[in-house]
């Protein structure tokens, strides 16, 4: 069944949203509001990661994103929070705060201790391709082949998680879309999403509001809600398990039907009303 991440941004700076949730209560309550429209994940970062976005001190990403990941993961919450971080010590404090997922985008170039961190903790991890930085990222990028680059990387990044300690069980894969590829080089990693689900782990995509969706429909960033669906469906049928998103109803809409129409859901099964709470206030 496909699970879907809601984004809550802590920074000034995101590409989309930066600075509407850098208050700690107005993220918690967008957090909240994104597990009632069914979000089963929420993932809370405080480092923007667009093109050029500057660095961030873990002092910093801490002050942002701890009173938020301590709410949302408190007692009796019904969701589970990811930290989106690449630092050691936010990381643990997150996890001492009730996170289960650790989000790397550095896939652990940041501290490869993070994977040893999951393991003693029991947290699974994200591993995602990224070339280059955020800085330097989109900076003329090329590869041989985008996917066979791609999944060259997870491998190599997977093998160093194992050798930490974690277990492959705990292992989510994140192809990048975005960090660091051109328009063709997205569309050519959903087209082939499978190649890399045949890794044998789940795949997180995260085509949420991004920029190569602007580039095919000439819409703006708070407008690219139709392209954010069609690509999420699209990767799903593809084999994606967990996406990351904005907009939580709408896209988590669009997989319950293509999930019917592939037959990978029975839609008899009653969904759960609109706007019920799953999480705790």
């Amino acid at each position: 069944m496909a699970r879907v991440m809601g984004i809550v941004n802590v920074t000034p700076d995101s590409f989309s949203d930066g600075g509407l949730f850098l208050d700690p209560e107005r993220a918690i309550a967008h957090g909240r509001e994104l597990a009632a429209q069914g979000a089963g994940i929420l993932d809370v970062g405080g480092e923007s990661t667009r093109p050029g976005a500057a660095a961030v001190s873990a002092a910093e990403e801490l002050a942002r994103t701890g009173p938020v990941v301590e709410a949302l993961a408190g007692a009796g919450a019904a969701v589970e929070v990811s930290i989106d971080t690449s630092k050691l010590r936010v990381a643990q404090a997150a996890l001492d705060a009730g996170a289960v997922i650790v989000n790397d985008v550095t896939a652990l170039a940041g501290d490869r201790q993070i994977a040893g961190l999951c393991a003693d903790r029991s947290a699974r991890l994200v591993l995602m391709h990224m070339q280059g930085t955020p800085r330097t990222m989109q900076r003329h990028p090329h590869y041989r082949d985008v996917v066979d680059d791609v999944r060259a990387f997870l491998e190599q990044r997977m093998d160093l998680a194992l050798r930490e300690g974690l277990s492959e069980g705990k292992i989510w894969l994140d192809p990048g879309i975005g960090f660091g590829k051109t328009v063709d080089h997205n569309l050519e990693l959903l087209r082939r999403l499978g190649e890399l689900r045949a890794i044998g782990r789940p795949i997180v995509i995260g085509t949420s509001r991004k920029s190569f969706l602007g580039k095919l429909t000439g819409r703006d960033v708070d407008e690219r809600l139709g392209g954010t669906v069609a690509s999420n469906v699209l990767a799903l049928r593809a084999g994606a398990e967990v996406f990351r998103v904005h907009e939580v109803a709408e896209v988590r809409e669009a997989l319950e039907v293509a999930e019917a129409v592939l037959g990978r859901r029975d839609w008899r099964r009653a969904p759960a009303p609109p706007g019920a709470e799953r999480v705790s206030r």
